[in-house]
């Protein structure tokens, strides 16, 4: 998949799970270069907790087309994990809506182990990243043929 529109993408990762955040913003970088997309900002948060803040920021941002964030819930012993994932799922489906902007998802778990977090970097960051510029490239696309129609 190579995109026609040169999309402008953030990325917008945890802190905590170092390895492997670190590992999924490479991953989504590549990717993003492979697509032809332009890498506006890698942006670190502490925790999962704090992404749907620092993401209604950066979609305020005129310049920015799309945010892909990324990070690890892992598998704990309460339903902490499951409530954050919830929590941040709800929230930044909800910045979506509002600023018409794509909001890749890449946050393996909750309830991953880190050996289940490990094999799922790669694929889960790529997918993200493919997401958000399929969608980009969709809205285009359905704002040039609402624009010829028009004229008709």
């Amino acid at each position: 998949m190579q995109i026609k529109k040169k999309t402008r993408i953030a990325l917008l990762a945890t802190e905590f799970h170092p390895r492997i955040a670190d590992q999924m913003i490479a991953e989504a970088s590549k990717k993003i270069e492979e697509l032809g997309g332009r890498l506006a900002s890698i942006i670190r948060v502490p925790g999962a907790y704090e992404i749907p803040l620092v993401a209604t920021h950066l979609l305020s941002e005129p310049l920015l087309d799309a945010l892909v964030v990324l990070g690890y819930i892992e598998k704990g012993e309460t339903l902490h994990g499951e409530v954050m994932g919830h929590v941040v799922h709800t929230a930044l489906m909800d910045l979506q809506l509002k600023y018409d902007k794509p909001i890749g998802f890449g946050i393996i778990g909750p309830g991953a182990t880190e050996e289940q977090a490990l094999m799922r970097i790669k694929p889960v960051a790529e997918r993200a990243v493919e997401a958000v510029c399929k969608i980009h490239e969709l809205f285009s696309n359905i704002d040039n043929t609402l624009r010829v129609k028009s004229f008709n």
